[in-house]
């Protein structure tokens, strides 16, 4: 498996639980700007200060209950966080309307709380530019031009934490999901890497075993065949473990010709009669490699399972597509259902915008058959061989 894809994904992973971006926390301080407010409270300034005391201790309970749920995505899109906005925007104005002056300065602390909520869509202009008229209306009304100012911060607070909030959003967002996109690449490595050794293996280890009894029954009466037929397990041995290195890498390409003969050869040795046959035209290395594992998987399957005496392998092809067909007079898989080996290949198959089909076929046997396009056409013909 890549170690570089693996490290990407844990680095992703590790970033995206050490920025967590800002919360609640972060909106508190602004409270400050209520002090003044308190000190006309205080100071005894203020008219009812039991009903002031009372509106500025509710003002500042909402603002940190929505704050708080502003940062909770699930919370935030709540009805109980809009029936609580609503409630913070209707004691807002009336105690900038009872009052005036300091207490003007919760209106901007209101515009937080609505730049926290809504923070993107189209229910931020329509909330939004209401709120600024009415705040206007309210601080011309009691404080005449003087409290221009309140205007405008009540505009920026709900615009700038709006747009803050919402980029914020948007970058934990593109994190989490170049942290999947890292996960998914690593699941596909693994995928890609257990099939490879799937069907490396398995036909590997059936060539071997069937080499091997091969030997036995030559031993005793041909010491020279047998010699000849360990010779070529070795041979398999160590072609295998150069593949499964290749494998290991992600750089193994198959080579079509040689995997036929391979074929030819493992076929003859357990006793099945190979007839290869190759027309059409040239075909892409990845396609190449692609047919090669369905000849390798159909081949290893007509050794283990079918108790075939002949086994067909036809490649034809067109401008536009490869047609494999590898057809036994055996009687196939004693499960109807396809192997792990054939399921995979079909994944591939389809993936590379072919199909490949496995079942019965029409005079008896079992016959695995894979279509694939053909991007770059050339003329190839070859002469049927057996």
């Amino acid at each position: 498996m890549s170690d570089s894809v693996w490290g990407r994904a844990v680095t992703a992973r590790k970033k995206c639980l050490a920025d967590r971006g800002p919360s609640g926390l972060s909106l508190l301080p602004w409270l400050l700007m209520g002090l003044g407010a308190l000190s006309h409270l205080l100071g005894g300034d203020a008219p009812n200060p039991w009903i002031g005391g009372l509106g500025l201790l509710a003002f500042n309970t909402l603002y940190i209950a929505i704050v708080f749920r502003a940062f909770d995505r699930g919370r935030r899109e709540a009805p109980l966080t809009w029936w609580l906005l609503t409630a913070l925007g209707a004691l807002t104005f009336g105690l900038a309307i009872g009052y005036g002056g300091d207490w003007l300065l919760l209106l901007p602390l209101l515009g937080l709380t609505v730049g926290a909520v809504v923070r993107r869509g189209r229910r931020l202009p329509l909330i939004a530019f209401p709120l600024v008229v009415a705040a206007g209306a309210v601080t011309f009304w009691k404080d005449d031009w003087g409290s221009v100012g309140i205007v405008y911060g009540t505009f920026i607070s709900i615009m700038v934490t709006a747009a803050i909030l919402a980029l914020d959003e948007t970058v934990r967002e593109l994190r989490a999901t170049r942290e999947e996109l890292a996960r998914t690449a690593v699941e596909k490595e693994r995928l890609r890497f257990s099939r490879d050794l799937h069907d490396l293996l398995g036909h590997t280890l059936s060539v071997i075993v069937v080499k091997s009894e091969v030997v036995r029954r030559l031993a005793p009466r041909d010491l020279d065949a047998a010699l000849a037929q360990v010779a070529d397990i070795e041979s398999v041995g160590r072609q295998a473990l150069t593949e499964i290195r290749e494998a290991v890498t992600g750089y193994r390409e198959g080579g079509l010709a040689t995997e036929l003969d391979r074929a030819r050869d493992a076929l003859s040795s357990a006793g099945i009669e190979p007839v290869v046959r190759r027309s059409g035209p040239l075909l892409e290395p990845q396609t190449e490699a692609l047919l090669s594992w369905v000849v390798r998987e159909s081949a290893t399957n007509a050794i283990r399972h079918s108790g075939a005496t002949r086994c067909e392998i036809d490649l034809t092809g067109t401008a536009d597509r490869a047609r494999l067909t590898v057809t036994d007079n055996g009687h196939g898989p004693s499960d109807a259902a396809p192997g792990s080996g054939l399921r995979g290949l079909r994944e591939r198959v389809a993936a590379a915008g072919g199909t490949l089909d496995s079942g019965p076929a029409p005079r008896g046997g079992f016959r695995v058959t894979a279509e694939l396009p053909v991007e770059t056409p050339a003329p190839h013909e070859g002469e049927p061989t057996e």
